[in-house]
């Protein structure tokens, strides 16, 4: 029974890796798409989210069935409590990747307001933190969930900077420019909620090892 229960625990895992796998590649669809000014693009990131919602629900269903069937204890029931609530972060990023995508359409057909700098950088954070977020839980590594909630200022930062540019060097000086500029700004706000989902997932994994709550107490890291 207990060798069964494992492999179920490692098939969770797979799903939530897989789950990963998905919201950090609808990260880079939403920007490339802006980048590449591919209308295609970004109506295909939107349609392909169904199948995240759809995988949302099996890893729900699965968690469910494992406390309901083993009643798990200590570490394997925050295991699965927390892979539900990563999955639901998970869940979450995709939909703000579809959030970007529906900005960019709006963009596309428009002249293009300035060369993008500091979006593909705040995107190329998000993912990064993602992906650590996701190792950290695979891995159980504390200290890279630790750098995950470290990387959150730099992502704050990006964001301030591209809000002050668009705002003091566009709208400020040409109010012409702000339904592009108000986009733009949308976009950044995203990518940063991102990296806020990232640092919840890293909240959620030094839960997991060491029983320790540290959402609203960074003073305990």
């Amino acid at each position: 029974m207990e060798r069964h229960f494992d492999e179920e625990l490692n098939e969770l895992n797979k799903d939530i890796l897989r789950m990963g796998a998905l919201a950090e590649e609808a990260i880079h669809r939403s920007i490339d798409a802006l980048q590449k000014r591919d209308s295609q693009m970004a109506k295909s990131l939107i349609a392909d989210d169904v199948k995240i919602d759809e995988l949302e629900l099996a890893i729900d269903e699965r968690c469910i069935d494992l406390i309901a069937r083993h009643q798990p204890m200590a570490k394997d029931l925050r295991f699965i409590t927390v892979g539900m609530k990563l999955n639901a972060e998970l869940e979450r990023i995709a939909d703000i990747a579809v959030d970007i995508a529906q900005r960019s359409l709006e963009l596309i057909d428009k002249p293009v307001l300035k060369p993008l700098i500091d979006i593909p950088k705040l995107a190329a954070t998000a993912q990064k933190m993602v992906r650590m977020a996701i190792d950290s839980f695979v891995t159980g590594d504390v200290e890279l969930a630790k750098k995950v909630m470290i990387g959150d200022s730099e992502a704050d930062a990006l964001r301030n900077n591209i809000q002050d540019e668009l705002v003091k060097d566009y709208i400020a000086k040409d109010s012409s420019t702000s339904p592009r500029a108000v986009q733009l700004l949308l976009i950044a706000r995203f990518l940063e909620r991102i990296c806020d989902h990232a640092t919840n997932i890293a909240e959620d994994v030094i839960y997991m090892v060491e029983a320790k709550v540290v959402k609203h107490h960074p003073e305990k890291l």
